[in-house]
């Protein structure tokens, strides 16, 4: 068995690894780089190998950095299967249509402005009828479920408890009496999270392909999250201000509401309105409702004590599709709660409310996701007191709030804790989805664990197994 590492190889975008196994070729994942504009179209318009020549694509979950860019694969020539859980199917279903829906309009937009100085056209990665396509190919897979890719070579899910459908997944490939084991962790989530599972350990393997995001950071714990969030929202409320929280429509918006709902119930925040200001966390809520086997004993417990209780709805909260109703919270006066996407304030509708809030000293940005280097959420997580949107500049006068514990990804203890439960650990660990300066700590870190052979690779890098 070989692996090649294409995608988030000393970087925390794009993830995309290819496997070689007797004679057949399969890609775990195909994400979206991100990062400066000019360098990710250029990444990933352009695959670095023969996608016809892929026999299968493995994904691990749906978050536009696994999976973003299996439309390019599709609308470059690739035909075969992509495996996935059902919810990651379901959840790439809205989030893959929006991705293109978003690149038609960016496209659009860039077209009109070249036609007035005479430049050429530019064209959207990919279009909606490309994400289509894409759908077609999905075969699902249940967690615990052995599958013959192909002669001599099998992949197993386990429950990831990153986000909704999130896998790891196991390859064995037999040849000749050999057999060789490769795990792929996909993003590793926290245990003890809101609605999700606990991680699923994973069975031995001879090789390991590891996300070390949190690399070198350790969260808070999950207790103390939901009494930062009740602090934040009591101090906002106290200024008279709004309370603008960017959230990765997939995952964090529905832990938020899940807990705003309890603080709500308990009294321990003022009642005020919730608005929920995405058509795509809108679109992915209801998936969330649709999948209730991959809810945790306490989620779906309150769901059995109460068959009337929704998770993710309350009385004070509301979902915004139309443009004009998001228009209108610009114009609110009296303390209210915005959750709205990107996460890391790249594009969307958060840029709105930022350009019309971020000067207000009554405004709180709460961050409570990971936030790429390059990316305003970063920038402005960092304390940067100019902020350029949407082509203007403004000055900083919002409070900035941030709260680790929410975070999807298992922070470095928990993650070196789910590597040291794998029985004889592997050999072989590469670590990926990590930013570059954090990554030798972490390896280094593994070795101190006993396993013998610990990298990084670059991009382009290949390992025998």
């Amino acid at each position: 068995m070989k692996v090649q590492f294409w995608g988030a190889a000393q970087t925390v975008t794009g993830s995309m690894h290819l496997v070689e196994a007797n004679g057949y070729r399969i890609l775990l994942d195909c994400g979206s780089f991100q990062g400066r504009r000019q360098e990710a179209r250029e990444r990933n318009e352009q695959f670095p190998f023969d996608v016809k020549s892929i026999d299968a694509v493995v994904l691990s979950h749906a978050h536009i950095d696994h999976s973003g860019n299996l439309p390019t694969l599709v609308k470059l020539g690739y035909n075969k299967t992509i495996y996935s859980t059902s919810a990651t199917r379901d959840l790439c279903s809205a989030m893959l249509r929006d991705s293109a829906q978003i690149q038609e309009s960016d496209a659009h937009s860039v077209n009109k402005l070249h036609a007035g100085k005479g430049l050429p056209p530019v064209e959207p990665l990919y279009t909606v009828e490309d994400a289509v396509d894409t759908l077609r190919l999905f075969h699902t897979v249940d967690y615990d479920h052995t599958v013959d890719l192909m002669p001599g070579v099998q992949f197993t899910y386990r429950d990831a408890g990153h986000i909704l459908g999130s896998a790891s997944v196991t390859l064995e490939a037999r040849k000749n009496g050999n057999v060789s084991r490769l795990a792929f962790t996909g993003d590793v989530g926290r245990p003890g999270a809101a609605i999700l599972r606990d991680p699923q350990p994973l069975d031995a393997v001879d090789a390991l392909i590891t996300e070390a995001t949190y690399s070198g950071r350790h969260h808070g714990p999950m207790a103390q999250a939901r009494e930062d969030l009740a602090r934040v929202v009591s101090e906002t409320v106290k200024r008279n201000g709004l309370l603008i929280i960017p959230a990765f429509a997939v995952g964090r918006t529905q832990d938020l509401v899940y807990h705003l709902h309890e603080l709500f119930e308990s009294r321990e925040i003022p009642s005020l309105p919730v608005y929920v200001d995405s058509p795509l966390a809108v679109n992915v809520t209801e998936v969330f409702r649709l999948h209730p086997e991959c809810y945790d004993k306490e989620t779906h417990d309150h769901m059995l004590r109460d068959h009337h209780r929704d998770p993710f709805g309350f009385s004070r909260l509301i979902y915004i599709r139309d443009a004009e109703d998001s228009k209108k919270l610009n114009t609110l006066n009296d303390p209210a709660i915005i959750l709205s996407a990107s996460g890391m304030c790249e594009a969307g509708r958060i840029l709105h409310h930022l350009q019309h809030h971020i000067g207000d000293p009554r405004t709180t940005v709460l961050f409570v996701g990971y936030q790429a280097e390059n990316t305003l959420g970063r920038r402005l997580m960092e304390g940067e007191k100019r902020a350029r949107i949407l082509g203007e500049e403004f000055d900083v006068q919002a409070r900035i709030e941030r709260i680790d514990g929410y975070s999807a990804h298992a922070d470095e203890g928990e993650l070196l804790d789910f590597i040291g439960k794998i029985p004889q650990l592997p050999a072989h660990v590469f670590v990926v989805h990590v930013e570059s300066n954090a990554a030798p700590a972490f390896a280094d870190k593994l070795r101190q664990m006993r396993i013998q052979h610990a990298a990084i690779p670059q991009r382009g890098e290949s390992f025998e197994i």
